[in-house]
């Protein structure tokens, strides 16, 4: 019961990520990331069990989710980059030029379970594509590469980030100033990934995924070399084609898990998630905050009876103290995103931006090794 009312949480507000029937309109105090689809479910009315039931065909709702039908992406600008200096060759363990840009990538679960046998987590930075411009973004990935990043989300600019908080809403906005779209964000990975180590992991919403066909979407994801996808506003419920899709191509479809999330459903949505769970450590949206909920601790215990499949914990974790707590109660890796994206927003230019970035990343990087080393 303990573990249940952990996971299960204060509130079952609604969400403005959920789709919505009628005249409903999510509250501006909603708990937003609490009610992630993945984590919760859509606007399917719920069984006995509290899960979604079956929608009869004459049950579809009328769609008041502004995030399913948008304008059109914009078009995306031709980007010049400057490929690796020859003084800073690949770190040792990279795939390497040669491999091509469409070669085999770690799978998530391998980087996980090579971490484990030298008793390390992994540290799992996120950038916005785009932001200020892809040349930058390039730069950026190298520079996390270089710092010991084992996993990293590049996240495809979108112009109604739900999940988001400011700091990676703003860089969204600015990544759509200078024309980044899905299909400037592939060519950038087609370029950039054959010289990382660590594998990419591609957070996008399913506006644009929808936009260019799920099919040919993780074909040419999985071309470019992401070795695993992220899609926060899909229900569990729906998941199932484009799991089947990211399998067939090769690739791992991560789902997230939130505080409030019910036990049970916790339980389905490790059953389901591949490469490692994604635990959101707030019930709320992306950020930075002063220190980790306390909470976290019991629900990676609570999630511990649930799967066996690795743990890593997003959504406010800015600092290597944060990194040493979360690795402390036993996580198997820690997500940065918004503190890092920060970091390179805020600089006074952009070779103080890398700069920052690499100082941030080499100090959560020990952060999150120093007390496993320790144990």
């Amino acid at each position: 019961m303990a573990a249940q009312s952990r996971l299960l949480g204060a509130t079952s507000a609604p969400s403005a990520f959920e789709f919505r029937t009628s005249n409903q309109r999510p509250s501006r105090d909603s708990h937003i990331a609490s009610c992630l689809p993945c984590a919760t479910y859509s606007s399917r009315p719920a069984s006995t069990s509290g899960f979604p039931q079956k929608r009869a065909s004459s049950q579809t709702p009328k769609l008041l989710w502004k995030g399913l039908v948008r304008r059109d992406d914009v078009s995306g600008g031709v980007v010049t980059t400057k490929s690796r200096a020859a003084g800073n060759p690949p770190r040792s363990g990279s795939r390497g030029s040669a491999l091509g840009s469409s070669c085999s990538t770690s799978s998530l679960a391998d980087v996980f379970v090579e971490l484990k046998k030298k008793n390390e987590v992994a540290f799992i930075p996120f950038l916005t594509a785009g932001d200020p411009d892809l040349a930058y973004t390039e730069k950026a990935l190298t520079t996390l590469d270089e710092e010991g990043a084992d996993i990293i989300e590049l996240g495809v600019p979108y112009s109604d980030p739900l999940a988001d908080g400011p700091v990676i809403q703003a860089a969204a906005t600015r990544a759509l100033n200078q024309h980044t779209d899905l299909a400037s964000v592939l060519d950038l990975m087609h370029r950039v990934t054959p010289n990382l180590r660590a594998p990419i992991v591609l957070f996008t919403y399913y506006n644009p995924i929808m936009k260019r066909g799920v099919e040919k979407f993780v074909k040419d994801a999985k071309a470019a070399g992401a070795a695993g996808l992220v899609v926060p506003d899909i229900p569990l419920e729906e998941t199932g084609p484009l799991r089947e899709l990211t399998t067939q191509n090769g690739m791992e479809l991560v789902l997230l898990t939130t505080p409030t999330t019910p036990l049970e459903r916790a339980k389905a949505i490790a059953e389901a998630t591949q490469g490692f769970l994604y635990l959101v450590s707030v019930a709320g949206v992306t950020g930075a905050r002063s220190q980790v909920a306390s909470r976290v601790e019991g629900l990676l215990t609570d999630l511990r009876t649930a799967t066996d499949k690795p743990i890593a914990v997003g959504f406010g974790i800015a600092t290597k103290e944060h990194a040493a707590q979360v690795t402390e109660w036993g996580a198997d890796g820690i997500i940065v995103g918004s503190a890092l994206v920060k970091a390179l927003g805020e600089a006074a230019s952009p070779d103080e931006g890398l700069k920052a970035l690499r100082t941030l990343a080499r100090s959560i990087k020990q952060g999150s090794k120093k007390l496993v080393q320790a144990a």
